[in-house]
């Protein structure tokens, strides 16, 4: 049976979430990413190497561009993918908080930020994905473009393969302490598993979803936060064990994913416009 559509709105509740939650990642990514070496007294707990505060802060960049997409839109299903990732990378980062918590800065503002966010976003940003997600039919218009079958397929392979990463960081972090390109701690290696756990449902959502429209925006803000990673490896030169080859696979993976992410835009824009000339 076809889906009615009602309206592929974007509900008040939504605008709502994304509107309160932009002031928090704005916050932690200036802690973070701009002055990495300073968490021990601006941050929730200190965080060592730099290269890892760094590329939590660029999480929250991607986040920061996710959600003002949010707002920015006034259709639903150009943003629905990227809400079950958020759920999974707060969802994780939640239960981090719970295996590491006396890792943590307790009393610090910035630690009753974080708690109060990773306590309650998991269960808020799922609720209005399940609020939202009526909204939209699933069926495409006429201005819209069809991902390719091949690309999704890749897309839906990459994130099968980002979970499993994401699924090893964080249950059996001491195994990938051991091959990690940069020194990691038990917390950090669970934080860098909620990290590819985004990434990872963001690609599978997309393999099930064929419209340009719905990946866009989330593709978008996944190559921001690449591209900032990339820049923080650079900053962050030093951290790495460049004799280990994890680190060469890190940044060439990087890289590759950003070539991707802009040679598919450039296609599908192509397409997109194509469409909208006929």
């Amino acid at each position: 049976m076809a889906k009615t559509d009602n309206g592929n709105q974007i509900l008040t509740e939504t605008r709502w979430v994304a509107a309160l939650v932009i002031p928090f990642l704005v916050a932690a990514f200036v802690i973070l990413y701009i002055f990495p070496q300073e968490t021990e007294r601006l941050f929730a707990w200190k965080i060592q190497p730099s290269m890892s505060a760094m590329m939590l802060g660029a999480a929250y960049a991607g986040g920061i561009y996710f959600f003002t997409g949010v707002l920015r839109s006034k259709q639903w299903h150009k943003v629905k993918v990227g809400f079950l990732p958020v759920t999974a990378f707060a969802s994780l980062l939640g239960i981090a908080t719970i295996l590491h918590w006396d890792r943590f800065t307790h009393g610090h503002i910035s630690f009753i930020a974080w708690a109060g966010l990773y306590f309650t976003a998991p269960f808020i940003v799922l609720a209005v994905w399940l609020r939202n997600r009526n909204q939209d039919s699933g069926q495409m218009n006429a201005q819209d473009a069809v991902i390719p079958y091949p690309a999704r397929l890749i897309m839906g392979a990459f994130g099968f393969a980002t979970l499993a990463i994401s699924l090893f960081l964080f249950l059996q972090p001491a195994i990938m302490i051991g091959v990690w390109p940069w020194t990691l701690t038990p917390l950090t290696a669970r934080v860098m598993g909620a990290m590819f756990a985004l990434p990872g449902v963001v690609g599978l959502g997309i393999a099930f979803d064929m419209r340009w429209s719905a990946a866009n925006i989330i593709l978008q803000s996944q190559g921001f936060s690449i591209l900032l990673i990339l820049v923080a490896a650079i900053r962050a030169w030093r951290d790495f064990d460049w004799a280990n080859p994890a680190s060469w696979i890190f940044i060439g993976g990087l890289g590759l994913m950003v070539i991707s992410i802009i040679t598919l835009t450039i296609s599908m824009q192509a397409k997109q416009n194509g469409h909208d000339q006929k």
